[in-house]
């Protein structure tokens, strides 16, 4: 069991290492809270929590009451905020998908029932606009990154690495294995706000033939 712990970053920031608990989850807590109207921005990672006051005088009071939160583990008693779900139809034919079934030692077939099977959540974005990093991978798909990474991995590509996966939302160089591909688009700036996915939002990942 990892235990948490509060770092002062700034005049105004705290970083938060929520130990065992979901980062997301803990983010969305802080900004429905009672205490939300003190922040200027919540940034969740994978394993922690940015909190910004607007002021660096509540500083200490809002460090009091994450405290609190953490120690008196509070989170289950707040009010219950879901995120969103969304789903992205997947075509399985990632480049990647037979080398990930003999690694796993599954057949292709499980490797997509695996994915498929899972509750997936949006944990932080980061890398590029609109770049979701996703938890909840099957641990029977866990891999390491490629050795070599691509130079430029088309849009719409599913991929996975270590215990996530990933939609890349532009052509971009990347290292995770490619599963399969979706012309659902994570990032437009056509759009208000031009990413579709938010940090908690649950994900289904669902299997399609042909043009998803």
């Amino acid at each position: 069991m990892t235990n948490p712990a509060i770092h002062q970053a700034g005049d105004r920031s705290l970083l938060i290492d929520v130990g065992d608990r979901s980062a997301s989850t803990f983010a969305d807590d802080l900004r429905h809270g009672q205490w939300a109207s003190r922040l200027e921005a919540v940034v969740p990672t994978s394993s922690s929590v940015l909190v910004s006051a607007r002021f660096a005088r509540d500083l200490l009071d809002l460090e009091a009451d994450v405290s609190a939160l953490l120690e008196e583990d509070l989170l289950a008693n707040q009010q219950d905020v879901q995120g969103r779900t969304v789903t992205i139809h997947v075509v399985y034919d990632g480049p990647d998908l037979a080398f990930v079934a003999q690694q796993c030692g599954l057949t292709v077939e499980r490797v997509v029932q695996e994915h498929t099977g899972t509750q997936h959540q949006v944990g932080f974005f980061g890398f590029a606009p609109g770049f979701a990093y996703i938890d909840g991978l099957s641990p029977r798909l866990h891999l390491p990154r490629r050795e070599s990474p691509r130079t430029d991995i088309p849009a719409g590509s599913v991929a996975i690495a270590a215990n996530q996966s990933v939609v890349y939302p532009g052509s971009t160089p990347g290292g995770w294995h490619l599963i399969g591909r979706t012309t659902t688009k994570l990032w437009d700036l056509r759009e208000e706000p031009p990413a579709k996915l938010s940090a908690g939002d649950k994900i289904i990942f669902k299997s399609v033939e042909g043009t998803p």
